[in-house]
């Protein structure tokens, strides 16, 4: 009887779509069938660089869902999650540009341009 409920246990267990640091979501379609504690299937998109922006896509099935998203003008970060299996197929989730904390970025580097005389 252990058996059979430990075999239905797995039958029912969440699958996600996995990758790492992929440049496409072609990349991430490999499916992984979750442990029994992971409960959310989590996409995180990167992103890094100044003019030439490099985009990074991470999926893999997680115990908790980190709700993320930060932009800090020359890097940024944001997660999704969701919670039935290969429901992370969708590599469309982005990092939200903030035009604001680009500006002040300039704004500092200016004032650090001008305070030491170049």
């Amino acid at each position: 009887m252990k058996i059979f409920m430990s075999s239905m246990a797995r039958a029912f267990s969440l699958t996600c779509f996995t990758c790492q640091d992929a440049s496409s979501n072609m990349e991430c379609l490999k499916p992984a069938t979750c442990s029994e504690h992971e409960k959310y299937c989590l996409t995180t998109y990167s992103t890094r660089g100044f003019g030439k922006c490099e985009a990074f896509l991470s999926k893999k099935c997680s115990a908790f869902c980190p709700t993320i998203d930060l932009n800090i003008g020359i890097a940024g970060v944001a997660t999704s999650c969701c919670e039935t299996s290969l429901c992370n197929i969708s590599g469309a989730s982005s990092v939200k540009t903030s035009y604001a904390m680009i500006a002040l970025g300039v704004l500092a580097s200016l004032a650090c341009i001008l305070r030491l005389g170049f």
